[in-house]
């Protein structure tokens, strides 16, 4: 696991700053504190922080073929690279070093930008090739780790792990992108491509991007891969139940491949205490367990965690998150880049700096929600599906309209009807009803809280496109497989994967999650979605899978999450800064918001009138990005040391 970050001259061969690559690769120092090295030529410029995890004694990078020509730095793990090497060996390829990084090398040799289908893992790389002029980047399939880039008016490309390193640059444009703003209210995150700095993107998950040196026009990313839900499996449940166990235990095995340290993490859900049992029967020593308790028992989770470390007899370590754990806020808006309003970042930034006083690298449970049904949405979803196909579209947009707009009680209604969002989501389509679910503010709370002037700038866009374009790619009707494409192309990468990544890196902790293993999830898209939600049951395969392994009461209690509890603070110890924030100088600066739609978030949430927890968190998180990101000097001021230049002298 390390931090990348690069230049290359799209246009000629100058000669790239080796200073202003200092600091662009000493921002990312987190990533990768064991190591770190620049490589400067004509026309690139190359920089890598290195968290040592295999090969520890020849695997720095930057990494060179052998005659270098092929220069390559890389972010996170290929898997399979034992088996990768020999294939290439076999080709009559040669290694100097027995690391994961260069059978990326070799492997680009042997089958040039086709490389990235021979690759199992997660990973984010820049290849330069100095034959063809070209940089090729490439982005694993799931999005685990990232990757992002900007073109520069002048022609060089910025390209890195993290924002920070784009911007610690000092020559991009800090100005925002509007419609990155509209779906950050509307999901938290800024969906790729998109980030919330209009010079910069960041390449998708399944994407790879080929720049030529003098080819002219912008070159697009590519989609190398993505999953197709074909649901046409026969297998019977039992043997689907054992072939989802070897295929699970295979995926824990190739991630538990380390020279450093390795546990897991262990919240007492169903996924992450399928994963510890699995490494259990993977190897005789206990596995080293970490967990995250809580002050406040309707959010935790620990003696569920305990009954699996005491079954497996783990290594297990618990701490506790405190009921009044809110000073991360400042430090998550540096540490994220972007605006990023999931509030479980702060127990997962704390359970990752608990876990890297053991461990290097830790297995978690995350993907297994997405991958195997297990989100109440995805329930509530079902049942509205049920209801909107038995109306067609015209019938079903006026009447659940009207009922919405009389709401708020019917007492007629089955319980489950007994909401506005739900008649609102019986009038709408599939996708649309999705997006509308998943909104933090849906679209007439963003009417109400952006200004004329910002709507204006945003030119009739909404986030729900997003959806729409991903919606249109999914090529699947069944209701559960579509909204698992939805997650999988937004909610997974954009939230959980970039919240996991930035808070275990910010302890120089390496994730690796064997839930998203790509053989995985496209054997998963085969079989019916009767296999992964069975009436109310989520995760229905996987709970059956793990009857003979894991307690009763964690597979088959309510799920909890991971969530803190922002309602109370809100109204309590953080009761004035939530004034400071939303009213303040900073955030109404921008223009872009309604000072009486926030003064009224505040006030009704603070009366307990309404629970307004999720905006308000999402707007004191903007803020926080404005004053700690925007506002921020554009270097970190770090002394530049002597880097080897090959070519003329820099």
């Amino acid at each position: 696991m390390c931090g990348i970050t690069g230049l290359f001259d799209t246009r000629e061969q100058r000669l790239p700053d080796r200073g202003r690559l200092h600091r662009m690769n000493e921002s990312q120092h987190h990533r990768g504190p064991d190591e770190g090295d620049l490589h400067l030529q004509p026309g690139l410029g190359l920089g890598h922080r290195r968290l040592s995890i295999i090969d520890l004694a020849t695997g720095q990078q930057p990494i060179f073929n052998a005659d270098r020509s092929v220069a390559l730095v890389f972010n996170g793990e290929i898997y399979n690279y034992q088996a990768l090497r020999a294939e290439v060996q076999a080709a009559g390829l040669v290694f100097r070093t027995k690391s994961d990084s260069e059978t990326i090398i070799h492997a680009w040799q042997q089958w040039g930008e086709d490389c990235v289908q021979h690759l199992r893992g997660m990973f984010a790389f820049a290849i330069h090739d100095s034959r063809r002029q070209c940089l090729f980047m490439a982005r694993d399939r799931m999005g685990v780790k990232p990757m992002h880039y900007a073109l520069l008016p002048d022609g060089w490309l910025l390209f890195g792990s993290e924002l920070k390193s784009l911007l610690a640059h000092g020559g991009m444009a800090r100005d925002l992108d509007p419609c990155a703003v509209e779906e950050y209210f509307a999901l938290g995150y800024a969906a790729e491509p998109r980030t919330v700095f209009k010079a910069a993107k960041k390449l998708a998950p399944g994407h790879c991007l080929l720049w030529t040196r003098g080819a002219g026009s912008e070159p697009q990313p590519r989609a190398y891969w993505d999953v197709r839900f074909t649901l046409d499996n026969p297998i019977a449940q039992a043997d689907a139940e054992a072939e989802l166990r070897e295929r699970l235990m295979e995926s824990v095995r190739l991630r538990m491949i380390s020279e450093v340290p390795l546990g897991a993490f262990l919240s007492g859900g169903v996924d992450s205490s399928a994963v510890v049992a699995t490494m259990a029967a993977a190897r005789p020593e206990p596995v080293v367990t970490c967990s995250m308790g809580f002050d406040d028992p309707r959010f935790n989770e620990v003696e569920f965690a305990q009954m699996v470390a005491d079954r497996y007899r783990t290594d297990h370590h618990v701490d506790t998150v405190a009921s009044d754990d809110f000073a991360l806020i400042d430090t998550l808006a540096r540490l994220y880049d972007e605006p990023f309003a999931d509030s479980s970042a702060i127990p997962t930034y704390r359970v990752s700096q608990l876990a890297r006083q053991y461990v290097t690298v830790a297995l978690s449970g995350d993907g297994g929600d997405e991958t195997f049904g297990g989100y109440r949405r995805y329930r509530l979803h079902l049942m509205e599906e049920g209801l909107r196909s038995k109306l067609p579209y015209g019938l079903r947009k006026p009447l659940f309209g009207t009922l919405g707009a009389i709401y708020p009680k019917l007492d007629w209604a089955p319980r489950f009807l007994r909401a506005k969002t739900t008649f609102e989501g019986l009038a709408r389509h599939a996708v649309q009803a999705y997006f509308h679910s998943v909104s933090i503010l849906r679209g007439p709370m963003r009417q109400a809280l952006f200004s004329p002037a910002f709507q204006r700038e945003l030119g009739g866009y909404q986030a729900f496109e997003v959806f729409e374009r991903h919606g249109a790619q999914a090529q699947t009707r069944d209701p559960l497989a579509l909204i698992q494409y939805l997650d999988y192309k937004t909610y997974l990468v954009g939230d959980i994967n970039t919240k996991v990544d930035r808070a275990s890196m910010a302890h120089s902790l390496e994730v690796r999650e064997p839930l998203m293993d790509h053989h995985l999830i496209e054997w998963l898209a085969t079989l019916p979605s009767s296999l992964k939600i069975r009436g109310q049951e989520g995760k229905f395969l996987l709970k059956k899978a793990m009857e003979p392994l894991l307690p009763h009461d964690v597979l088959y209690r309510p799920k909890m999450g991971f969530a803190v509890p922002l309602a109370r603070w809100f109204r309590g110890p953080l009761k004035q800064r939530v004034r400071d924030s939303l009213l303040g100088d900073r955030l109404l600066s921008t223009g872009w918001f309604q000072r009486e739609y926030l003064a009224h978030l505040v006030d009704a949430h603070q009366s307990g009138q309404h629970d307004y927890s999720a905006p308000i968190w999402t707007l004191m998180m903007f803020d926080s990005f404005l004053r700690q990101v925007v506002d921020a000097p554009d270097s970190i001021g770090l002394p530049v040391p002597a880097a080897t230049v090959e070519g003329r002298a820099a």
